[in-house]
């Protein structure tokens, strides 16, 4: 999984060296699909079943677009955030990975909600080989983001993931009853998890545009979206989505 993993912090490495004002979503998305090609890896976003099939190797999603933004014309301006998810498979396993980038000068309210985003998959990564259930962990992410007057994403969350994109167990961000319930799992080596915070500024609720794919924000506020693939270990959780 490493290997796939290598794959996708490349493309995510290329993006960040190309993404600015002007550029456009499918630009980004072509550049992802460049890194694959070359390293012969398969996008795993690219006709994922839906009413429409998803028709690229990322979904890039702008300011108040939560997650499955499709690519397109649309040119970047100073000021977006953008988020920028991506997958692939290589050997037979899978890596999968998201980054919300500012483009030029962003407001103090936007820089505020990447780096709590990003604070919050820190987190979580640094408390895997010191809890036994993911709950606890979930926990501490929601506390963190709420502390900082934001909203955790309720109706998305991480997966596991391995030979496929999406595994078993229901990886969320938050705590409910429900999954304390039936859903709540222990944190054992050999569990490799995509860990997804996404985060709003304002309120939690989303709605789907016509589109199909695209998740935006209900009340239109910014939402911003980390990922990594982490292997947990033996005492250590190991990111498999960096360079």
């Amino acid at each position: 999984m490493r290997r796939a993993g290598a794959v996708v912090a490349e493309a995510h490495q290329k993006v960040r060296e190309r993404i600015a004002p002007g550029v456009t979503t499918a630009e980004i998305d072509d550049v992802m699909e460049e890194v694959f090609q070359r390293h012969e890896a398969t996008p795993l976003f690219k006709g994922v079943p839906g009413k429409v099939p998803f028709p690229a190797a990322t979904c890039v999603s702008v300011n108040e677009e939560v997650v499955h933004g499709i690519p397109g014309n649309r040119q970047l301006r100073t000021g977006d955030i953008v988020s920028v998810d991506t997958g692939c498979r290589l050997g037979g396993w899978c890596g999968d990975a998201a980054v919300t980038h500012a483009i030029g000068e962003i407001s103090a309210e936007a820089t505020k909600l990447l780096e709590v985003t990003q604070a919050t998959l820190e987190l979580a990564i640094q408390l895997l080989p010191v809890k036994k259930r993911w709950s606890q962990v979930a926990r501490e992410m929601e506390a963190l983001v709420r502390d900082a007057g934001f909203s955790v994403v309720t109706g998305l969350g991480g997966h596991g993931i391995g030979r496929n994109l999406h595994e078993d167990p229901h990886v969320p961000n938050f705590v409910s009853k429900a999954f304390l319930k039936n859903e709540d799992f222990d944190l054992r080596p050999g569990l490799v998890l995509a860990i997804e915070p996404m985060v709003n500024v304002g309120r939690a609720e989303t709605r789907l545009l016509p589109d199909h794919w695209t998740l935006v924000t209900r009340d239109g506020s910014l939402s911003a979206h980390f990922e990594h693939t982490v292997a947990i270990l033996k005492g250590e959780a190991r990111i498999l989505t960096t360079l």
